[in-house]
Parts: C-alpha cells; sequence; structure tokens
C-alpha cells in the first residue's frame, strides 16, 4: 500500500511541472497588469511608487493598476535615545 502511495505521489510530482515565479515585487506598492492582445498573455510590473504614476504608464494601453498585495514597507526608524554628555567634576 505505501509503494502504490509512493508511486502516485512521485508521479503527481514530476507532472506538475515548475512553479512560477512570484510576479510581485515587494519593494513597491503598486503594480501594473499588462495585457498584450488575445494570444499575447500577459504580465505583472510591481515598480510603480503611486497609483497616479502607475496609471501614467498604463493610459492608452491594455493595462489596470493595483495595489501590491505583497508590498512589505521598511521598518520605521529606529530612534537613539539622545544621551547628554556628563562632565566631571
Amino acid at each position: 500500500m505505501r509503494l502504490k502511495l509512493f508511486a502516485i505521489a512521485t508521479a503527481a510530482v514530476a507532472l506538475a511541472g515548475p512553479a512560477a515565479g512570484q510576479a510581485y515585487d515587494p519593494n513597491y506598492p503598486v503594480c501594473i497588469h499588462v495585457y498584450q492582445g488575445k494570444y499575447g498573455g500577459s504580465y505583472i510590473d510591481c515598480s510603480f511608487t503611486s497609483i497616479p504614476q502607475c496609471q501614467a504608464s498604463a493610459s492608452g494601453r491594455g493595462a489596470v493598476c493595483s495595489e501590491n498585495p505583497f508590498f512589505a514597507p521598511p521598518p520605521p526608524a529606529q530612534r537613539r535615545a539622545h544621551r547628554g554628555r556628563h562632565h566631571a567634576r
């Protein structure tokens, strides 16, 4: 029974094919999804810092702008506590 399950699992993995890479760049908050005709496919480009910037690029093309669901904003800068100089007397 185990051999049969192993064979089925191995066949499923072999037939699955390569996984697609993540299309969303987590460094930018806005993405454009560009549609390239009937058989041209489409692609996603996440290199925009604002919706208006993306919309300017999408103007006149078959494209849609949206917020990047994988955007990871940088952590807030750590403020160091100010320590005054202590003068020895």
